[in-house]
């Protein structure tokens, strides 16, 4: 790219650069949008997979192995930061970013492809998490460059507003991941998508990469970035300069503890966590959980762009701090209404609203025991309804029994919501939204405008990404150990317990950010 390009943009009408920034905001997007979709869509079929790539004869352990090669993902991000953010600030913020979209694209493409732990054994699980750990690394390196690159095109006092569409990409990316289960579910029997119609969301993106990669491909470098490059004043070791020099340093800390990990947190809760609770706490139906999502998440989308806008007006930190505030102070009460919207104590039975069956399978030593299957449905006049399936072993007498001693049976919930209920928990989880968008609307130009161009994409690539990486990744492990102690200990709020953690981390980064942050734009790196 040469400094004749960076003067003919300089010189563009402001009608011109719209046209321009439109552009580039369209390919970045759609590219990391891709890379979001890409990176959810595990976390999606986390259930489906345990069965695929990990051995059946221990499901809770097949899940939870899936849960941790999720996670895995997560923690390479901060590495992927590293190593993409040097490339960015050494060789250019467009080539990079094109290398990590064909990098988590073909990764994805490669996990709809790979054999069954049936097939190929213990090589199917190695070879998810290789490509998980690549998913990662390429996530890492992707939003920096993405974020950076509209930022260097976009004039300074439309910063916020410009990169915010850039923060519409990850919930987006979950939107659609939701989206394409759903269709490919509903296209379906439930058996073709238990035997091969899982693999077709991963088999899309590939498509969706091949578009992205011709419309990236054809972009030029930023003009920011041209001009340090074609004047000589790009960083030779980006790595030392951001982390080495005590004075970046000092930003790069801040950023982290200022901002990122108090964003990571809320975006965490207020999607991740949200459906965690609607699924394993409130034990709602998982298709209703993805439709409730589905439909807070659309009808939050466009306040991203809204706070980005507001944080050029009024300042980043204003609208950061106080998304954070209200969040930590309004988190209980929502969650509280939330569990409690299926408190069947209110509710009442409807008129010949109860069903049971019972089934059984005989075991050939018939004079030890059966097992027994009760199944338990209850409809109630609002249109909730109840389904508790208990698996026993049942002795000859009639008593339940497993190994000769009393057995405590194990039940299995779940609701499906009546239509007021459902709707009731769509606005409480888009309030969540909002939350969200208000700390992450502005953060992309926030952490931009905190580093100079020339070690840019490195210095703002870290905290962002150990913020929502590592603290936020965190956030699902964490709350549900604490629900879970919390409702062993006989706690009568037990299922608020896992809130402490998101509530703990913002509430440092906000005071940390009230006295360290300033509210002004800071446009001097330009």
């Amino acid at each position: 790219m040469s400094e004749n390009h960076h003067e003919s943009y300089e010189n563009m009408t402001d009608r011109q650069k719209n046209r321009t920034i439109w552009s580039v905001i369209t390919a970045s997007s759609l590219g990391t949008l891709i890379e979001w979709y890409d990176f959810y869509i595990f976390g999606s079929l986390a259930i489906v997979l345990a069965t695929k790539f990990f051995p059946a004869d221990n499901p809770t352990a097949a899940f939870l192995s899936t849960l941790a090669t999720f996670a895995a993902g997560f923690v390479v991000r901060p590495f992927g930061a590293l190593f993409f953010g040097r490339l960015g600030d050494i060789i250019g913020r467009k080539y990079t970013f094109l290398v990590t979209l064909l990098i988590m694209g073909f990764s994805t493409f490669l996990i709809g492809c790979i054999p069954s732990y049936k097939t190929i054994g213990f090589m199917a699980p190695v070879l998810v998490l290789i490509l998980r750990l690549l998913q990662g690394l390429a996530l890492g390196g992707e939003y920096g460059g993405a974020a950076t690159y509209v930022a260097e095109y976009a004039q300074p006092h439309r910063r916020g507003y410009w990169t915010s569409w850039i923060q519409t990409t990850a919930t987006a990316g979950l939107f659609i991941s939701l989206i394409v289960i759903l269709i490919t579910k509903s296209t379906l029997s439930a058996e073709e998508f238990d035997n091969w119609g899982w693999r077709v969301p991963f088999w899309i993106s590939i498509l969706m990469v091949a578009v992205s990669y011709v419309i990236r491909k054809n972009m030029k470098e930023s003009p920011l970035f041209a001009k340090a490059k074609s004047e000589g004043k790009t960083s030779k070791n980006p790595l030392k300069e951001s982390f080495g020099n005590r004075y970046n340093f000092k930003f790069v800390l801040l950023a982290l503890f200022g901002a990122a990990m108090g964003q990571g947190v809320i975006w965490y809760t207020g999607q991740f966590y949200a459906m965690s609770f609607l699924q394993k706490v409130m034990n709602v139906e998982s298709a209703q959980v993805d439709s409730l999502m589905a439909t807070a998440l659309f009808l939050g989308t466009p306040f991203f762009v809204f706070f980005g806008w507001l944080s050029d007006k009024i300042g980043r930190k204003a609208v950061m701090m106080t998304g954070m505030l209200v969040a930590i102070l309004a988190y209980r009460p929502i969650y509280d209404s939330m569990f409690k919207s299926v408190n069947l104590e209110s509710k009442t039975v409807a008129a010949n609203g109860i069903t049971e069956k019972r089934t059984a399978k005989i075991h050939s030593d018939i004079a030890t025991d059966s097992l027994v299957t009760f199944h338990k449905e209850t409809l109630y006049t609002d249109g909730t309804l109840i389904k508790k399936d208990s698996i026993v072993h049942w002795s000859p007498a009639g008593i339940v029994m497993k190994d000769g001693k009393a057995e405590e049976p194990k039940l299995s919930t779940s609701v499906k919501l009546s239509d007021d209920t459902k709707w009731y928990l769509v606005f409480l989880v888009f309030i969540q939204v909002i939350f969200v968008t208000m700390v992450y609307g502005p953060i992309a130009a926030f952490l931009v405008e905190m580093f100079p161009v020339r070690i840019r994409y490195t210095s703002m690539s870290l905290p962002y990404h150990i913020g929502n990486g590592v603290f936020g990744g965190l956030l699902p492990a964490v709350a549900t150990y604490l629900v879970t102690t919390g409702k062993d200990a006989g706690h009568a709020t037990w299922y608020l317990e896992g809130l402490w953690y998101p509530i703990g981390v913002a509430t440092i980064c906000l005071i940390i950010g009230l006295f360290y942050l300033k509210n002004k734009n800071n446009n001097l790196h330009d």
